[in-house]
C-alpha cells in the first residue's frame, strides 16, 4: 500500500517547536527506540495512554506518553492500510484517537474530510482529556475538524475554502458546524492552562529524568497542583455572574492575541531587516564579482595585445633578417663567381704565357744546338752543292739523319 498523501511539511514542524523539543529530549521517547514495527506501537498505547493530551498531567513536566507515541508514528511514515487498522482498531478509543490526530497533523488537509465523514457520527464514548470528560468518537473527530488549538498547542491551518466546504458539508449532514470544546477551548489561555504555573509551560524541562505517568492514580496526587491551587472567596465568587468569568476570559485573549501580534509585527520586521541587509550583501557581491571580472577582461585583453605585438615585431625581424641572409648569399655567390672567372682567366693567361715562352726557349735551344752542330761538321748546304757537283744524287748523309732526328723545330 502507498504512504498517506501528506502537506509536504517536515517532522520537526507538524508540532510547535517547543513541544517537539521535550518529545525528541525526553527519556520515554529514547525508550521507544526499542519498538520497530507499527504493531509493538499500538501495543505500547494500549497499555500506557490514558488521555490524547499533549502534555502530562501531575507534574506538567514533559510531554504525554500519547504524543511520544504519535511522534513514533510520524518517524515511521504509515501507509494507508496501516491508518484503517487504526481509525477501525476494537480494543481501545486511544489507539483511535491517536489515528485522527496523525491524519490531522501529517495529512493533506484537502483529504481529511474523505477520511473523517465515516467516522463523524461514531458513538465510542471516551475521555480525550484528563478531566475525565467523557464525548464520543464522532464529537472529537468534528473538534479535530474546526478547531485551531488542541489542548493548548497549535494545529496544522486549515485553508479557508477547505474550512468552508467542511462547514457546509457538516450542514448538509445536519451535524453541529461549532467547535464544541471537547479538546480544549478554541482560542489559547483556557481556564485549565491558566491553572498551571506560568514558569512550568515556559521551562517544560525534562532533564530530571521524569516519565511520562502510566497510571489515573498519579493525577490526583501531584503537588505541583496542591501548591497552586488558588484560593478565592466562594461567596463573592457565587455572586458573579458567568457572563463576568467569560469576559474575564475574553479580556484576557484579546490581550495575548495583541501581544501576539506585535510580537508577529516585531519579528516581521526583524525578517524584513535581515533580508534587507542580506539582499544588500548580495548585491556588494555582485557588484565586487562584475569588478573582478571587468578587471580580469581588462588584463586579459591587455596581455592579448602586448603578445600580439611581440608577435608581429619578431615577424618582421625574421623577414628582414631572411631577406639580408638572401641578399648576402647572393652577393657573396656573384663576388664568388667574379672571383673565380677573374681566377680562370688569369690561369688561362699564365698558361699561355708559359706555353709561349716555352716555345721560345725550344726555339732558342734548337737554334743554339744547331749552332754547334754547324760548328762541329760545317755547312750541309755547302758540302752538298759540292757533292752534288761531283756524284750526282745519292743518299742522305748520316749528320742530315741525325739532325732530322731532332724533329722539324731543328731544321
Amino acid at each position: 500500500m502507498s504512504e498517506i498523501k501528506s502537506a509536504g511539511r517536515s517532522i520537526d514542524l507538524l508540532l510547535e517547536k517547543v513541544l517537539c523539543m521535550n518529545i525528541l529530549s525526553s527519556d520515554y521517547f529514547r525508550d521507544l527506540l526499542r519498538l520497530k514495527t507499527y504493531h509493538e506501537v499500538i501495543d505500547e498505547i494500549y497499555t500506557t495512554v490514558t488521555h490524547v493530551e499533549p502534555w502530562m498531567t501531575g507534574n506538567c513536566r514533559g510531554p504525554s506518553t500519547a504524543f511520544c507515541l504519535l511522534y513514533k508514528f510520524f518517524t515511521m511514515k504509515l501507509t494507508v492500510k496501516q491508518m484503517h487498522g487504526l481509525l477501525k482498531h476494537p480494543d481501545s478509543p486511544y489507539i483511535r484517537a491517536i489515528g485522527f490526530l496523525y491524519l490531522r497533523y501529517v495529512a493533506d488537509s484537502k483529504t481529511l474530510w474523505g477520511w473523517y465523514e465515516p467516522y463523524l457520527k461514531d458513538d465510542e464514548e471516551f475521555s480525550p482529556g484528563s478531566n475525565g470528560r467523557m464525548t464520543t468518537m464522532g464529537v472529537y473527530v468534528r473538534d479535530l475538524l474546526l478547531g485551531q488549538y488542541y489542548f493548548d498547542t497549535l494545529f496544522p491551518r486549515i485553508p479557508v475554502p477547505v474550512l468552508r466546504t467542511i462547514v457546509t458539508n457538516l450542514e448538509n449532514m445536519k451535524l453541529p458546524s461549532k467547535h464544541c470544546g471537547t479538546t480544549g477551548e478554541s482560542t489559547r489561555g483556557s481556564e485549565e492552562t491558566a491553572r498551571r504555573p506560568p514558569s512550568v509551560k515556559a521551562s517544560l524541562s525534562v532533564s530530571f529524568g521524569q516519565r511520562a505517568p502510566h497510571r489515573a492514580s498519579t493525577r490526583g496526587s501531584s503537588p505541583v497542583r496542591r501548591t497552586i491551587t488558588p484560593s478565592y472567596d466562594r461567596d463573592a465568587d457565587s455572586r458573579r455572574s458567568p457572563h463576568h468569568h467569560r469576559g474575564q476570559s475574553h479580556d484576557l485573549s484579546d490581550r495575548e492575541c495583541s501581544d501576539r501580534d506585535k510580537d508577529r509585527e516585531r519579528e516581521r520586521d526583524m525578517n524584513k531587516d535581515r533580508f534587507r541587509d542580506r539582499d544588500r550583501d548580495h548585491e556588494r557581491h555582485k557588484d565586487r564579482d562584475r569588478d573582478r571580472y571587468r578587471e580580469r577582461e581588462r588584463d586579459r585583453d591587455r596581455d592579448r595585445r602586448h603578445e600580439y605585438d611581440r608577435r608581429s615585431r619578431n615577424g618582421y625581424g625574421r623577414d628582414y633578417e631572411r631577406s639580408e641572409n638572401e641578399g648576402h648569399r647572393l652577393r657573396e655567390g656573384s663576388s664568388r663567381h667574379s672571383r673565380s672567372r677573374s681566377r680562370s682567366r688569369s690561369r688561362s693567361q699564365s698558361i699561355h704565357e708559359r706555353s709561349g715562352h716555352d716555345q721560345n726557349r725550344e726555339k732558342a735551344s734548337a737554334s743554339s744546338n744547331l749552332a754547334k752542330l754547324k760548328d762541329l761538321y760545317g755547312d750541309l748546304n755547302d758540302q752538298k752543292e759540292d757533292a752534288g757537283k761531283d756524284r750526282g744524287p745519292s743518299r742522305p748523309s748520316g749528320t742530315e739523319e741525325v739532325i732530322r732526328l731532332g724533329g722539324s723545330t731543328w731544321r
